[in-house]
């Protein structure tokens, strides 16, 4: 018997949810008072990873065998000389955006994502991480200067997505830049950003230079990608060729952050709207749950247990996680919320916590 965690990374904290009888229950918070940047499980070893955003010593990066009854310390990646931004300076690491697994074939192979944008990889779970030059070399980046900050300094990755099929074969999320693909586990890069829509650019339909917000790849149907994206929603049905502009028609599922999919049906997927790029606010104060069940043709909002007046949560692009039919979302605002049954109907498991910045579920073996 399998039983799951809700892991919520807070800028106070991390707060652990599990199961009890009919309803969830906060049953240990650690690194009190401390922002946590990114939380990850490991579903090949149980390890859980987090990372903390000290304003004064920086990101440091903690990982627990135990189910975070004992934490330790890893020495966090560091940029090589040579890497150095726009201006010939120096880049150093700010922030850690994502962490991802490496596949089965790999059981110490871990991915890690970065602002200033640089992707590390691990061969010793976490002992180590080297920079992955193929992408930080890129032309798109290094010659073209065609990367560059969505709200912030530097460009980060935000999004590590491998192929089920073949641990070689992985995607990449840049803010701002795009999606990029690799084959040959990260010697070689290719944008695939054909279909997207870059409407704060002077030319819209640029190769490199998009803002997705949130990438996932279907575990069933590998060759079924979505995105959330700062202009809208885009789904591709041919391994990340061309992207399919699946935005709401009635423009309610538009703009936002988060993205959750069903990894055993390539045509459900939930996404959570906020009013616009400059009223980052629930759509008219009212918070919903916007979903399709065929590819995005058509969406329909969830609110059933929402509050629909007054409403100022929205949620970041890690802040929404799935286990089956259970989906979990919680908001700047503090609050999360849960549904058993696909978004049908939502409850709210607290309204007392400080900002979520990361949610996951993480399955283990109860005793």
């Amino acid at each position: 018997m399998r039983q799951s965690s809700l892991l919520a990374g807070t800028s106070k904290g991390l707060v652990i949810l599990r199961p009890q009888q009919d309803h969830w229950v906060i049953s240990d918070i650690q690194f009190s008072g401390l922002p946590v940047s990114m939380v990850f499980s490991d579903p090949r070893n149980g390890c859980w990873w987090v990372c903390l955003a000290h304003r004064h010593w920086g990101a440091k990066l903690h990982r627990s065998f135990d189910e975070g009854k004992h934490w330790e310390e890893v020495p966090m990646p560091v940029y090589p000389e040579y890497a150095q931004d726009s201006k010939g300076q120096r880049v150093q690491l700010k922030k850690i955006w994502a962490m991802q697994q490496a596949g089965p074939d790999r059981p110490g192979g871990l991915w890690l994502g970065t602002e200033p944008g640089g992707l590390f990889y691990s061969a010793h779970n976490g002992d180590d991480f080297e920079l992955v030059e193929a992408l930080w070399n890129h032309p798109s980046r290094k010659d073209q200067q065609q990367w560059f900050g969505a709200g912030r300094d530097h460009p980060f990755i935000h999004s590590i997505e491998v192929d089920p099929q073949d641990s070689r074969h992985l995607y990449i999320a840049v803010s701002c830049a795009g999606v990029f693909e690799t084959r040959d586990g990260g010697a070689s890069w290719a944008p695939r950003n054909k279909g997207l829509i870059a409407a704060y650019l002077p030319n819209p339909n640029v190769e490199v230079g998009h803002d997705p917000h949130r990438l996932l790849i279907c575990q069933s149907a590998p060759h079924v990608l979505w995105q959330q994206n700062h202009c809208g929603i885009f789904r591709s049905i041919d391994a990340g060729q061309y992207w399919e502009n699946v935005t709401d028609r009635n423009k309610l599922a538009e703009y936002g952050f988060s993205l959750a999919i069903d990894h055993q049906n390539p045509l459900r997927a939930w996404v959570i709207p906020a009013e616009s790029d400059e009223r980052r606010v629930a759509v008219k104060h009212a918070l919903c749950v916007c979903y399709t069940e065929d590819g995005g043709k058509t969406w329909r909002a969830q609110r059933q247990g929402l509050p629909q007046h007054h409403a100022f949560d929205i949620v970041f692009r890690h802040s929404f996680a799935m286990d089956g039919e259970t989906l979990a979302f919680g908001t700047t605002t503090g609050n999360l919320y849960l549904s058993t049954n696909g978004g049908v109907h939502w409850n709210r498991l607290s309204s007392n916590l400080a900002r979520i910045d990361y949610l996951i579920f993480s399955s283990s073996k109860s005793a």
